[in-house]
């Protein structure tokens, strides 16, 4: 489980990071990344939201696959930088895709975006 801390929960964050941020197309997911400004909160560390829309399935299958997300992106936050905000919406397609490969596509997904340099 991602602490709450790591979650982010307004609609005003999500949209700054949807905005504002660096977007990456992967096969069953996007990825939004945008550096936060360290002095207007006092969280130290990434932060995630996600975007599991109806289109990805039923109630039973959206958090399924958010509980995946969730997983995947606890275990791969060594290559962001600390003060960053991503949104992660899946796509219809991550409904029947496993944890593994929602993994591996938010490894690259937070590697391009910090090659691109919007990060770090």
């Amino acid at each position: 489980m991602l602490p709450q801390r790591y979650r982010l929960r307004s609609s005003h964050d999500f949209s700054v990071v949807v905005r504002r941020g660096t977007k990456t197309k992967q096969r069953d997911l996007v990825l939004y990344a945008h550096p936060r400004d360290s002095e207007t909160t006092m969280i130290h560390g990434p932060r995630v939201g996600l975007i599991v829309s109806k289109s990805v399935g039923n109630a039973v299958g959206r958090h399924r696959v958010s509980r995946m997300l969730r997983h995947a992106f606890l275990f791969d936050t060594t290559n962001l930088d600390l003060d960053a905000d991503v949104v992660i919406r899946a796509l219809p397609s991550a409904g029947s895709a496993t944890t593994a490969a929602l993994a591996e596509q938010i490894r690259r997904g937070i590697a391009i975006v910090s090659h691109r340099g919007s990060l770090r």
